[in-house]
């Protein structure tokens, strides 16, 4: 099933080997420490960071444990990617930013079944609160955003993987390869911006033409973007991947007020 749906001339194994060379490494900030975090969505974590890559999570009614990451991503704001033994076609990422207290939560799922010509990946946002609830967060509250319609940005995940990026509307964005295996592929796929604080943005794609998803975490300050690759492998198989990249702006389009993107 998964790489013919989209009848593409490229597959996910082409591009995912060499997606994290410029990536931010991983943190042990949190190990040790115990997060609680309520979603505007209605969900609820507790999550015990036992190890580096090891997370005792309660979510609602369930409990477990699992495979987690954690990445600084700007100053005291965190990066945490959970994935679920017994879920999976879903992924659970939280940006948290542990002095404001603000939280964005990114669910990510991969439909089974025919879903005709719609991405098989669906993301869920939801903005949170880390702590007590009922004490109002500092900061920003993270909400969809314009900000990044019109912008060309080139992004460098190392030697051999640059990729284009053009933000064409609130819905879609287009790649283009620039350097590596997909050299001269393009597409437009439907994506979704984010903006958690000044600066800083989370980005989300669903790929069309192959069961690929992402979610990054970009950081105009640091000129870094932050992120993973969830998709389903030619093999049929999950496939969790960090990935990160080095940000070059190219240009910005100003579109005329009476002629904006949707």
């Amino acid at each position: 099933m998964p790489q013919q749906e989209g009848q593409t001339d490229y597959k996910y194994e082409d591009y995912e080997a060499k997606v994290a060379v410029n990536r931010l490494p991983q943190t042990e900030a949190l190990v040790g420490q115990t997060l609680t975090i309520a979603l505007d969505s209605g969900a609820s974590f507790e999550l015990e960071f036992v190890e580096r890559n090891k997370v005792a999570w309660r979510r609602d009614g369930e409990r477990g444990a699992d495979w987690c990451e954690v990445v600084e991503v700007a100053p005291q704001t965190y990066f945490i990617d959970m994935t679920f033994a017994h879920r999976p076609r879903e992924s659970q990422t939280l940006i948290v930013n542990v002095q404001t207290r603000r939280v964005l939560g990114v669910r990510t799922m991969m439909r089974e079944g025919d879903v005709g010509k719609e991405p098989r990946a669906v993301h869920e946002f939801s903005p949170g609160v880390l702590g007590d609830p009922a004490i109002p967060p500092a900061g920003r509250k993270p909400a969809p955003t314009r900000d990044l319609i019109g912008l060309r940005g080139l992004y460098d995940y190392g030697p051999e993987q640059w990729v284009e990026h053009i933000y064409l509307s609130s819905e879609r964005y287009a790649w283009h390869g620039i350097i590596g295996p997909l050299r001269g592929q393009a597409d437009v796929d439907l994506a979704t911006v984010f903006k958690f604080d000044d600066n800083q943005y989370i980005f989300a794609f669903r790929e069309y033409g192959l069961p690929v998803s992402t979610v990054f975490f970009y950081n105009w300050d640091q000129m870094r973007s932050t992120g993973k690759f969830f998709a389903i492998g030619d093999d049929g198989a999950i496939a969790n991947t960090p990935a990160g990249a080095f940000i070059h702006k190219l240009s910005m389009a100003f579109y005329p007020l009476d002629a904006q993107p949707v």
